[in-house]
C-alpha cells in the first residue's frame, strides 16, 4: 500500500518506536544495511537552500545502495514550468520515491495526489518531520524512555516547533513551546497535538513565560527568523533576546541536553558557549539526520528488508 510522509502523522506511536529502533540498527550495524536500497532512485527536490537535509539525504541513500537524483530550481521551479501534477506524475514513471523541500505544504499535497510513489516532506512551511525523527532519535540515545521526559522548545513558533510537538505528542513527551507573544504555534496544530498527547499521558503546554520551561530534561532552539522571511535578526533581537539559551537558562531550568536544528546564529537564539559545551548534543543531532532519514525511507520503500 502506498504511504507518504507528508506531516509525521503516518505513523503512530508503535510504528515511530519501530523506526527509531531501526535508526538505531542502521547507525550502529551501517553493513547490514548497505543495499537496502539497492536498484532504487530517489529524486530529491529543492526549492529551499539546505545543507544538513541535501546531505544527509543524499550520503544517506548512497550508504543504502541506492541513487539520489538531486532536482533545484535550475531545472524551473516546481510549479512553474510545469504543474506540480507533472512533476508527480513524470518523476513517478521512472522514480522510487521523492522526497521534496518545498516553500508550501500544498505542493506537498499536490505531490501526493498524483504520485504513484511516495512522497517525504523533508520541509516545508508547516512541518519539518524528518528533523524531529532525528530530534528523537538523539533524545532516546542520550536519555532512553523519551516519555519519561519534558522537552521546551524556545523561540519562533515555526514548522519545526509544529513536528516535534506532533511527535512528542505522539511518543507521551511532556512538551512546552515557549514563545514571545504573537510568535506562537498555529493554534489548529496545537490543538491537534494536545488530542494527541492527552491520549498518550502526556502534555502540550504555549507559554510566552520562560519559567514554563522549568524541569525540562531538554531545550531546543532553532533560528529566530525563518528561513525565506527577510527580517534582520538585528529586527527581532530585541523581542527575542528574552528567549536565548544561555549557562544562566540551563541553570534556571534545570536541563541538561541542549538540541538546535541548524543553522545556528551564535549569540542570537543560542550562546557559543552552550552550542559548544558538554550539554550540546547539536552535532548528534544533526549526524541523526542521515540515520533516521534512512531508516523512513527503508520502511516506505523495502519494510521486509532484514
Amino acid at each position: 500500500m502506498l504511504q507518504h510522509f507528508l506531516t509525521g502523522l503516518e505513523f503512530d506511536k508503535a510504528q515511530i518506536l519501530k523506526l527509531l529502533k531501526l535508526a538505531q540498527n542502521i547507525k550502529s550495524q551501517p553493513k547490514e544495511y548497505a543495499q537496502a536500497l539497492a536498484g532504487l532512485s530517489i529524486v530529491t527536490l529543492y526549492e529551499k537552500p539546505s545543507l544538513r537535509t541535501r546531505l544527509s539525504f543524499d550520503i544517506g541513500i548512497n550508504k543504502l545502495g541506492g541513487h539520489a537524483v538531486y532536482l533545484d530550481q535550475q531545472n524551473g521551479a516546481i510549479g512553474s514550468r510545469e504543474s506540480v501534477q507533472d512533476f508527480a506524475l513524470n518523476i513517478s514513471a521512472w522514480a522510487d520515491a521523492i522526497v521534496a523541500r518545498v516553500n508550501h505544504h500544498s505542493t506537498l499535497t499536490t505531490l501526493s495526489e498524483h504520485a504513484s510513489i511516495p512522497v517525504v516532506n523533508s520541509l516545508c512551511d508547516l512541518y519539518h518531520p524528518c528533523q524531529a525523527l532525528a530530534d528523537f532519535l538523539t533524545l532516546q540515545e542520550v536519555h532512553g524512555d523519551v516519555s519519561q521526559l519534558k522537552l521546551a522548545y524556545l523561540g519562533e513558533g515555526n514548522n519545526v516547533t509544529h513536528s516535534l510537538m506532533l511527535l512528542a505528542a505522539t511518543l507521551g513527551t511532556d512538551f512546552v513551546a515557549v514563545c514571545p507573544k504573537g510568535h506562537s504555534p498555529d493554534a489548529q496544530i496545537v490543538k491537534q497535538a494536545e488530542q494527541i498527547a492527552a491520549a498518550n499521558g502526556a502534555s502540550v503546554m504555549i507559554s510566552d513565560r520562560i519559567e514554563a520551561a522549568a524541569g525540562a530534561n531538554a531545550l531546543y532552539a532553532d533560528t529566530w527568523v525563518s528561513m525565506g522571511n527577510n527580517t534582520s535578526l538585528e529586527q527581532v533581537k530585541q523581542t527575542f533576546m528574552p528567549y536565548q539559551i544561555n549557562q544562566a537558562l540551563l541553570k534556571q531550568t534545570g536541563a541538561s541536553t541542549v538540541l538546535h536544528c541548524q543553522p545556528a546564529h551564535r549569540e542570537y537564539e543560542i550562546t557559543s558557549e552552550v552550542m559548544d559545551g558538554k550539554n550540546s548534543k547539536i552535532i548528534q543531532q544533526a549526524q541523526n539526520r542521515m540515520h533516521a532519514q534512512n531508516a523512513l525511507l527503508v520502511s516506505l520503500l523495502n519494510p521486509n528488508y532484514v
